[in-house]
């Protein structure tokens, strides 16, 4: 018996090993076993352990040692969805939160019968919401926000019986928001923003959540009246309706809102005044009703609240600013430009309150300054552009060291300013110009120590440039045209190695520029005009890398034009009316540069009326006659291909005969033609590229304007499969009147105009701005466009970042189409709004195949994020990386499929040799290597764009921010407010 018992322990205990963790413990291995876990944040769960309760990420009930809690959040775990954590029986607790979830919901999720809080946010959820979710009757905290959910909320999502919370923040949801959800009688917080829900009414049904205490709907396309219902939410804490298509007045009930702490209306198109009856919210701390229609004057019971956070620019408001202001003590932002606001601030603004940003700009306020804005000694930015203020800048604002932005631009301030003003060292931009200043520039300016932007052009300052400004090591632009300024340049000047821009255009300045300037390697506008300086022309201007913008006309230099000169590429070139002598450097010995040269008499040259004589007044003749017969030669010549144009458009519109009775257009600018001209250069001969979708036409109209035609196939054959359809070119109707609308609308400097939309049964046309065609690549490898030079590269990097992060900023993420030539970036009609139910690739391929005049943002050949390879769906995060490719090409100068690479792409070509050889044996050898480390700097940048997990990719905006602080287009980070910045807040070009 002894024997058969050992023998049962040998054979046994191993099995015992293995096996020793609970239940609990094998389903969780099976959840790891499903889970791809690069950063090995779940490696401690250990099978040899005898329950997984120490395990990262597991909490049990210490009792009973069963788990209650799995929390893998921010975890960076990839995979499907574990359903098998549905078998812990007593789990209330799940978070995934912030990874890389690649699946859909499974229904199953409802046999987690004992959940309570399940958060999903932030990974790359597919499909359609679970309708079953409301079989787990204990739930009450739900978050789905950030992911690619699609469709409708299901209407079961009614039938909650203990939810709190349920948030489904942007993802792909259409439909309507629907009135069901008013009876949730549980809800707390209903978070739905940022999805591209169908236009609909906010429902009134929803003022029947008592216990409702957040309401988060922006952005989700609602439209009508705000209803009055919501007044009866008196638990509600946050009221959040911004940036949607709401119309009519604020409704007099939201003052019943009396626990109230904050209400966002900003971006809508309301309309009448702004109701009395807020000082019965107590608790309202931030009101925000920008950039709507409101009209009327500011109610005084709303400034005579605690408030923190007042914004309503952008409307039609007028009258006074009331002085009830000044009874908030917790006031720290006050913005409200872009109005029509008239009288004086109140005396005492800031005095009792810890104001840190004011902006009233674009207003009519007259009279002072407030001593007393920084009375608190915490004030940061003043906006004051474009007003009527007088008088003189307070003594008490030399004081006020916090300061970081000051901009006064445009008004009618006058007298000296203090001198303690000129040197707060935390401002890095002091904006004065078009003022009636005078005085001088005082040495205490040295202990500006953060300026990076001083604009004190047109005002009458006096006297001469101080050498302290020599100090300002962070000094970018100095403009200081337009005044009375003396003396010469102070030597110290060359010190500012970071100086992007010199404007002293239209003073008394005299003597000769000082020797050193080679130190202004970032120098790119040099403008000294109509001032009275002298002697030579330094040839050390010759050797500025970036210098493109060179004015020294209408002063007193001479001797010859530096041969090093001919080094600079410029775009404006002029040294006219001075007293240059000699013979012109070979390179400007051009026609083209004529007017740079004029009003030198001892300047000699091959240039036509420079220096005339008799010989080339012989030589103009001959060159008249010529001319004159080259010009009749081209008139036939021309006249001849317009009739044989004509001719043939004839015969292929009776060719084609197309039905033009049948086509309807919409607008979105005023027109100078009709569908029916569109239509005639609907000819073959106009194709200048084509894909699976259609053709893209280049037409010109009769007024000599030149427009690109993208003509897209078909309705969607309802028939087959949706997939199948996008990969044949077929573009779903539904809602494509309204989205090609909403294109439109978009303004933006790097996104070109659509011009119209013309729509048949069996096709669409949208009518773009002409851009000519190119590839990124083409250029890259080629002479042509400029983009040879490191500035140029970065400013289309620039560019396309910006015009990104723009339409993400205002959630339409198009298909975006990019011309390199032009720097702009085009859109397609096709929203991933509808994209998105297909796929972006499959999308991309179907519009991008071959030849379209614009290539796509990825690059020419269109590559996309790795991801899509199992989610079939992108989001911002996709956009990104294709973004990303875009750098890389840049900096590498080389094709995203280079057949250098093998098997490998450009990304994983960057990633190996960086990490195998070093940057260097990636970077373009065509680039000069004094930029290397900006250069550096770029591509880094790219890498992270192109991270393998989207989680790991900064946001477009963090990427706008990263290539602003490269410092090649130095320009100031510009702050944003949820959603809409001020124009005021930028550094707009300095004008003379």
């Amino acid at each position: 018996m002894f024997y058969y018992s050992l023998l049962f322990l040998v054979l046994v205990s191993p099995f015992s090993l293995i096996l020793s963790v609970n239940q609990e413990g094998l389903y969780l291995q099976q959840v790891r076993l499903g889970l791809d876990d690069p950063d090995g944040i779940i490696s401690n769960w250990d099978e040899n352990d005898d329950n997984p309760c120490n395990w990262k990420g597991i909490t049990c009930y210490p009792a009973t040692l069963s788990v209650n809690s799995v929390d893998l959040s921010n975890a960076n775990l990839a995979g499907n969805f574990p359903t098998l954590v549905c078998n812990l029986e007593n789990l209330t607790f799940l978070s995934l939160f912030n990874n890389s979830i690649n699946s859909s919901l499974p229904l199953e999720i409802s046999e987690c019968q004992n959940l309570q809080h399940l958060n999903l946010a932030e990974n790359l959820f597919v499909g359609s919401l679970p309708y079953t979710l409301t079989g787990i009757s204990t739930l009450r905290h739900l978050d789905l926000a950030g992911n690619n959910f699609t469709g409708e909320i299901p209407p079961s999502f009614g039938k909650f019986s203990q939810l709190e919370v349920l948030s489904l923040v942007d993802n792909l949801l259409d439909g309507t928001i629907p009135s069901f959800l008013g009876n949730i009688s549980t809800l707390k917080q209903l978070n739905l923003s940022y999805n591209p829900f169908s236009p609909s009414q906010l429902s009134p049904e929803l003022g029947n959540l008592k216990n409702l205490e957040i309401l988060w709907l922006t952005s989700c396309n609602l439209v009508g009246q705000i209803p009055e219902s919501l007044g009866k939410l008196g638990n509600l804490i946050d009221l959040d309706l911004a940036v949607n298509n709401l119309n009519g007045p604020i409704p007099k009930s939201i003052t019943e809102l009396t626990n109230v702490v904050q209400i966002e209306l900003y971006n809508n198109s309301l309309t009448g005044e702004i109701p009395v009856g807020f000082s019965k919210i107590k608790s309202l701390k931030r009101f925000d009703a920008s950039a709507n229609e409101l009209e009327g004057r500011i109610p005084d019971d709303l400034c005579e609240l605690h408030l923190e956070s007042l914004n309503l620019y952008e409307n039609q408001l007028e009258g006074n600013l009331p002085g009830t202001i000044t009874q908030s003590p917790n006031l720290n932002e006050l913005r409200l430009f872009n109005n029509k606001l008239t009288g004086k601030l109140p005396n005492d603004l800031g005095k009792n309150a810890p104001l840190k940003f004011i902006d009233v700009s674009g207003n009519q306020f007259s009279g002072e300054i407030p001593a007393s804005l920084c009375e608190n000694g915490v004030l940061e930015e003043i906006l004051f552009i474009n007003n009527s203020f007088s008088g003189k800048i307070p003594e008490s604002l030399g004081k006020c060291s916090s300061l970081t932005r000051v901009r006064m631009r445009d008004n009618s301030l006058s007298g000296d300013i203090p001198s303690a003003f000129w040197g707060l060292p935390n401002v890095n931009l002091m904006e004065l110009m078009g003022n009636s200043f005078s005085g001088l520039i005082p040495a205490a300016i040295s202990g500006a120590s953060s300026l990076s932007i001083l604009l004190i052009s047109r005002n009458q300052f006096t006297g001469v440039i101080p050498d302290e400004i020599g100090a300002l090591q962070n000094l970018v632009e100095f403009s200081g045209s337009d005044n009375l300024l003396t003396g010469s340049l102070p030597k110290a000047l060359v010190n500012l190695s970071k100086l992007g821009k010199l404007d002293l255009h239209g003073n008394q300045l005299s003597g000769e520029i000082p020797s050193g300037i080679r130190s202004w390697k970032n120098l790119n506008e040099l403008k000294l005009a109509s001032n009275g300086f002298s002697g030579n022309i330094p040839t050390e201007l010759g050797s500025l890398p970036v210098l493109n913008y060179l004015d020294l006309s209408d002063n007193h230099f001479s001797g010859s034009i530096p041969l090093e000169l001919q080094n600079l590429k410029l775009n404006e070139f002029n040294l006219s009316n001075n007293r240059l002598t000699g013979e012109l450097p070979p390179s400007f010995a051009l026609q083209m540069y004529r007017t740079s040269f004029l009003g030198n008499p001892g300047l000699c040259g091959d240039l036509l009326g420079l220096c005339p004589t008799g010989v080339e007044a012989k030589k103009i003749g001959f060159a008249w006659l010529l001319r004159s017969i080259f010009i009749l030669a081209f008139i036939i010549f021309v006249v001849g291909v317009f009739w044989f144009y004509y001719k043939y458009r004839d015969f292929k519109k009776a060719k084609t005969g197309i039905e033009k009775t049948k086509w309807t257009l919409t607008s979105f600018h005023k027109l100078g033609f009709s569908e029916y001209e569109i239509l005639d250069c609907l000819d073959e001969d106009n194709v200048i590229g084509s894909g699976a979708s259609g053709k893209v036409y280049k037409a010109v109209l009769s007024n000599g304007e030149i427009v690109a035609v993208k003509k897209l196939w078909g309705e969607l054959n309802r028939e087959s499969s949706e997939l199948e359809d996008v990969e044949k070119g077929w573009i779903r109707d539904d809602g494509f009147e309204a989205e090609v609308e909403t294109l439109g609308k978009i303004r933006h400097k790097n996104i070109v105009r659509l011009w119209c939309c013309c729509a048949a049964k069996d096709s669409k046309l949208l009518v773009y701005e002409y851009m000519p065609n190119g590839s990124l690549g083409d250029l890259l490898h080629s002479n042509k466009g400029g983009l040879l030079d490191w500035s140029t590269r970065y400013k289309i990097a620039m560019d396309a970042a910006e015009g990104l992060s723009y339409l993400h900023h205002d959630c339409v993420p198009p298909i975006v189409h990019r011309d390199v030539k032009s720097n702009n970036i085009l859109l397609d009609g096709e929203f991933r709004a509808r994209v998105s139910d297909f796929g972006v690739a499959k999308t991309v391929d179907a519009i991008g195949k071959g030849n379209e005049p614009m290539s796509i943002i990825a690059g020419s050949c269109g590559y996309i994020a790795p991801e899509y390879a199992y989610t079939l769906r992108v989001n911002e995060k996709s956009d990104i990386y294709s973004f990303g490719v875009v750098i890389l090409e840049l900096v590498t100068g080389r094709l995203p499929n280079d057949p250098e690479f093998g098997e490998k792409d450009l990304v994983k070509w960057v990633y190996s040799t960086v990490d195998k050889k070093g940057v260097d044996h990636v970077i373009d050898l065509k680039l000069d290597s004094c930029f290397k480390e900006e250069i550096s700097m770029v591509l880094n940048i790219g890498i992270i764009c192109t991270s393998p997990l989207p989680i790991n990719r900064p946001s477009m905006r963090r990427v706008v921010t990263m290539l602003q602080e490269v410092g090649i287009e130095h320009r100031v980070v510009a702050e944003n407010k949820d959603g809409k910045t001020s124009p005021y807040y930028y550094e707009e070009e300095a004008s003379a």
